[in-house]
């Protein structure tokens, strides 16, 4: 993918990918370009070059609507829920393409995310921020997605709140949903990846699995603080 903002691009050529049931990971230095390569696959982005496949099926020229029916969930890192509605508004907000019984995908998410169910009736503007960043993730899987896309989803968020996250993202990969994910914890994230791209100015400068990353001397020097 190659694009950006008004004439200049950001994205220099990048290539991602996730396959279901796999953690991709994207890491890299502040301003490589991660987040915008995220808002490109889903469609908030012009593409100058490149495209963007779901399956077989080239979806470049789809809105971001139109993504999320084909099967695509993005969780943005701020503004991810509807700090007025309670958590169950919220959820079923994720559920608003859907004409079936959503309530049992609901119990899913408050399996998933025990805390909420507690807090069903309360509005979201009242958690903390992991557990906003849970109500997050979970109105994103109430669209039954097969690509789940997260955006810093640990930002802001204390280690153990973080750690706790990876953990419930380990579990929603056993779904079979191909998760891809950006994150500044490139250590812990690239610790629970399959695949990690390492993005320098909007191009790959490093691709493997995550445990070939940390094992990477050159990207632990660089990247991972030595």
């Amino acid at each position: 993918m190659s694009g950006g903002y008004g004439g200049a691009d950001i994205l220099h050529g990048c290539d991602i990918a996730v396959d279901k049931g796999e953690i991709a990971v994207v890491v890299g230095p502040n301003g490589a370009g991660k987040s915008t390569a995220m808002k490109a696959l889903f469609g908030m982005l012009d593409l100058r070059e490149g495209k963007v496949m779901l399956g077989d099926k080239d979806i470049t020229g789809l809105s971001p609507q139109d993504r999320v029916k084909e099967g695509m969930a993005f969780v943005p890192q701020t503004n991810n829920v509807f700090t007025s509605m309670t958590v169950q508004e919220n959820l079923e907000m994720g559920a608003f393409l859907r004409r079936d019984d959503i309530f049992k995908t609901m119990d899913h998410v408050f399996e998933l995310f025990p805390a909420l169910q507690e807090k069903r009736n309360q509005p979201a503007g009242e958690l903390s921020g992991g557990q906003r960043q849970q109500v997050a993730v979970g109105r994103a899987l109430m669209t039954q997605p097969d690509v789940l896309m997260l955006d810093e989803p640990t930002a802001g968020v204390s280690p153990i709140v973080m750690d706790e996250l990876f953990d419930r993202i380990l579990e929603i990969k056993q779904t079979g949903i191909a998760i891809l994910m950006v994150e500044q914890n490139a250590r812990q994230a690239l610790g629970i990846a399959d695949t990690g791209y390492v993005l320098v100015t909007g191009e790959n400068k490093f691709t493997d699995t995550g445990e070939a990353l940390l094992a990477d001397p050159e990207v632990r020097r660089a990247f991972l603080g030595g």
